[in-house]
């Protein structure tokens, strides 16, 4: 009896609302379906047409696109601000009016730092990183916000350290699969996209698709229950594998002083040390018959495959007279019609170290990664045994396990290594020469673990180019349109 009250009380309600309001019947049956069937339905209605100028070489597109804004993509989010994502859809270039059902879907990940991205304060204009050419190209753009480390509630608890990130972006992943033919776009190619810190999350993201190690975080928050892997994974120098990125800073870095002089060559060496056995144990195998890579035979690996194929290419695009000038004011290097010839040494001479010891878990943790590794109640806590030892004077010191399991969860190396099934097939890597944000060996390290597990690598280093670096953005929306079959000629119009 009760429940025949409610209910007639509630279509009272309904019925009161409908006189006052002038929205049709069949609007409050959507309505109804969305709130009580499906919480996570993407609002396909709720859009503004904006229109943006994107410069390609092939001159100025004109796109008109569909733009949904801060949406959010779980359930019970913490923070709908950063769980929530905006969605661009073209749907007419310059005057070809665009049916984008089966594009590929650019995912932008806008991490900097493993700071938070607050979605509700991005712009519509969706200029981040290589979006504005994906549109032109005719593919959909998703931003998505997320937690992280910087993160902190009215009551002075932190809402954002590991792994609030990844499992916000697998989430944001979930959503989209989870309204497969509502969003436009084909959910089976999603290619994820950052840089520096951000590019660590895209080659997590990549690595790490429908691992059940983070289900218990998803099911908290709400999200969706759908697959969370994806298609293609593009990472701009990646800060990623953080628990061996000081010992890997030291092999390449350790007897480059600092603007303050030589760090100390003690500690350094021991660092260093720490990653030759790293390295040992990746049992990674060379390109081309190269063989294992370890710690003493990397600056040649180096040099034969990533560094001195980047210089050639830099300097056969220059005029003569330019490459003159150049190596005019570079005579470590020796150029010959068979190209160019240095050592690793040099090299590292020409890039300088950047960073303090240690690099990335320093010892009063002012560094960024430290922060990321805190909880709900404590800013910073060490990653890294070594520096535990170091910083706490307590020799056989060693990270809680609660600490070791969040370092894995937020290492794409840690599940190449673990052969994850669903790890993406198709990866586009990207670093300049001159970034000393992390070693080499960190990229390469990625790359060969890839190539090993017979995925498709296009890895490329820009010459003398710094951190964040993208010189051939036109490039990679093409590598889109041609590991999917299609091209920016052939999104099928209306």
């Amino acid at each position: 009896m009760r429940r025949s009250i409610s209910t007639l009380m509630f279509f009272l309600v309904v019925a009161g609302s409908l006189a006052k309001a002038s929205f049709n019947i069949e609007g409050v049956s959507d309505w109804l379906f969305t709130q009580t069937k499906d919480p996570l339905l993407f609002p396909k209605d709720n859009f503004t047409v904006e229109t943006k100028t994107v410069k390609t070489s092939a001159g100025e597109k004109k796109v008109t696109y569909r733009s949904y804004m801060h949406i959010p993509y779980v359930a019970k989010p913490v923070d709908k601000d950063y769980q929530s994502l905006n969605v661009s859809v073209p749907v007419k270039i310059d005057d070809a009016v665009i049916n984008a059902t089966n594009a590929p879907v650019l995912f932008v990940i806008g991490v900097g730092g493993y700071m938070s991205v607050n979605n509700a304060r991005t712009g519509s204009s969706n200029s981040r990183g290589n979006a504005d050419l994906a549109l032109a190209a005719g593919y959909v753009v998703v931003s998505p916000g997320c937690r992280g480390r910087d993160n902190k509630a009215a009551d002075g608890t932190y809402y954002g350290k590991a792994p609030a990130a990844i499992v916000d972006l697998k989430a944001a992943v979930r959503y989209i699969r989870h309204n497969q033919g509502v969003i436009p776009g084909n959910v089976n190619w999603i290619f994820s996209t950052g840089v520096s810190a951000g590019g660590a999350l895209s080659a997590l993201l990549g690595a790490s698709g429908n691992s059940h190690l983070y289900d218990s975080y998803l099911k908290e928050i709400g999200a969706a229950d759908a697959a969370d892997n994806v298609f293609g994974s593009a990472c701009f120098c990646p800060i990623t594998d953080l628990e061996h990125a000081d010992g890997a800073y030291e092999w390449m870095y350790g007897t480059s002083p600092t603007r303050s002089g030589l760090v100390d060559q003690e500690l350094s060496k021991q660092l260093s040390t720490s990653f030759a056995g790293y390295q040992k144990s990746l049992n990674l195998q060379g390109k081309n018959g190269f063989g294992t890579i370890t710690a003493d035979n990397y600056d040649k690996y180096l040099l034969q495959f990533y560094l001195i194929p980047s210089a050639n290419k830099f300097l056969r695009g220059l005029t003569d007279e330019k490459r003159k000038e150049y190596l005019g004011n570079n005579k470590w290097i020796t150029w010959s019609d068979k190209g160019a010839m240095f050592t690793f040494s040099d090299y590292v001479t020409h890039v300088g170290r950047m960073k303090g010891l240690p690099a990335f878990d320093d010892f009063d943790m002012r560094q960024p990664e430290p922060n990321l590794f805190g909880d709900k109640t404590t800013e910073s806590r060490h990653f890294s045994s070594f520096s535990l030892r170091q910083a706490s004077g307590n020799k056989s010191a060693e990270i809680a396990g609660e600490v070791k399991t969040l370092v894995n969860l937020m290492n794409a190396m840690y599940f190449t290594g673990q052969n994850n099934s669903d790890c993406a097939g198709y990866w586009w890597l990207r670093q300049g020469t001159s970034d000393a944000h992390t070693s080499q060996t960190v990229l390469a390290n990625l790359a060969t673990s890839l190539e090993n597990r017979k995925k498709d690598v296009n890895t490329r280093l820009y010459w003398d180019a710094g951190h964040g670096a993208d010189e051939d953005p036109e490039d990679f929306i093409a590598w889109i349109g041609n590991v999917t079959g299609i091209s920016k000629n052939t999104i099928n119009p209306r």
